[in-house]
């Protein structure tokens, strides 16, 4: 009898249905507390993550390859070099960079250089630093000392001869014509979870237009070929200046794709800025250079090559962007999280009905 009362219980337990008891509290206050509430509910809900968010999206990061393509002619005119025009492929190092390229703007040139004996130019924090080393900057010491000028001897180094000076880099830079320089940048981009395919050349740009047209933020925002000069300027920076020692900017393409509207709509934004440190204080090292050399054969069959250090700036291109479209999963996740803050109103307005208003009024259910 016991186990079949139980067993009856359990099953009377199981199959039954209960609701909550509902309490209506006529008050002008705890009322307007309540629709204001759900007011503010609603409006995060449709605003803020809807419109705003876009919380009825699915949302996918943007895949990207950049190449570019650097067109331009400086002419100099130097006691070293003479009369010289400089072309893409000799300012342009290396040719090819991954979504970043270099252009030479100032020079140190030492001609002539052969592997024999020479004597050290050694500055006094370069005796300093390798007092104890026969292994100096430039060479390796023989242990003899000779004669570097009329009143000064130093010690001599098996080197490339004769040595480089180290001095300051010309002002104004060799090359200032480079800011004339036009750069193409080419931008594909891809947004695999939704199929789309996209390039900066937009449907519209024709060969002639490409042919012509320079990058301007009011006249020609879509044209995908840029000046140099210009670059720079949109970074608050002085192009003469910069070239002086190099330095590295910035070219930021942005894609913000809403691909809920019509593909024409998803456009690239392009910002620049500089990204080397140009501490006004310490000032030390300042821009980017790198050395390099151009070997050949003299006249005696030996081995020579001109040394450059080359000053310069290099632009790194960094793509950066999503995409969003409808999707009915991340939709109903949001109206769901909606509905239950709807549901956390009426426990919010009950405690304070029970907190403050109750305790002052008796209500008849």
């Amino acid at each position: 009898m016991k186990t079949r009362g139980c067993c009856a219980s359990i099953c009377q337990c199981f199959f039954e249905y209960s609701t909550p008891k509902i309490l209506v509290i006529r008050s002008f206050k705890v009322g307007t507390l309540n629709r204001i509430t759900q007011a503010l509910v609603i409006a995060y809900v449709i605003g803020y993550v809807c419109v705003l968010n876009k919380g009825y999206q699915d949302m996918d990061a943007v895949l990207s390859s950049v190449t570019t393509k650097v067109k331009g002619i400086a002419l100099t005119n130097t006691s070293d070099l003479g009369l010289r025009i400089w072309d893409v492929a000799d300012y342009v190092i290396p040719p090819q960079e991954e979504n970043s390229f270099f252009v030479l703007t100032n020079l140190l040139i030492t001609l002539n250089q052969t592997q024999s004996h020479c004597p050290e130019v050694r500055h006094f924090f370069k005796l300093i630093l390798y007092l104890t080393s026969d292994h100096l900057p430039s060479g390796v010491q023989t242990g003899k000392c000779v004669k570097y000028s009329a009143v000064d001897k130093t010690c001599e180094v098996l080197a490339w001869c004769p040595l480089e000076l180290d001095k300051e880099p010309p002002n104004p830079p060799m090359l200032a014509d480079a800011e004339n320089f036009t750069v193409l940048i080419k931008n594909s981009i891809r947004y695999p979870k939704f199929n789309f395919n996209k390039r900066n050349i937009l449907p519209y740009v024709n060969k002639t237009y490409l042919e012509q047209c320079v990058f301007n933020r009011i006249t020609d925002p879509d044209c995908p070929i840029f000046r140099l000069k210009d670059m720079v300027t949109e970074a608050n920076e002085d192009f003469q200046t910069m070239a002086v020692h190099g330095g590295v900017m910035g070219v930021q393409i942005r894609w913000e794709c809403d691909l809920d509207m019509p593909s024409s709509w998803c456009v690239p934004r392009y910002t620049f800025r500089r990204l080397d440190n140009k501490d006004p204080v310490n000032n030390v090292a300042p821009g980017y250079n790198f050395r390099f050399a151009k070997y050949y054969k003299n006249g005696n069959n030996e081995e020579t090559r001109t040394l450059i250090k080359g000053f310069g700036i290099r632009f790194d291109v960094m793509v950066f962007g999503q995409a969003g479209k409808f999707n009915i999963v991340p939709t109903l996740l949001n109206v769901g999280a909606g509905l239950a803050l709807l549901g956390l109103v009426n426990i919010v307005l009950l405690s304070h009905a029970v907190c403050v208003v109750v305790m002052a009024t008796v209500y008849i259910c």
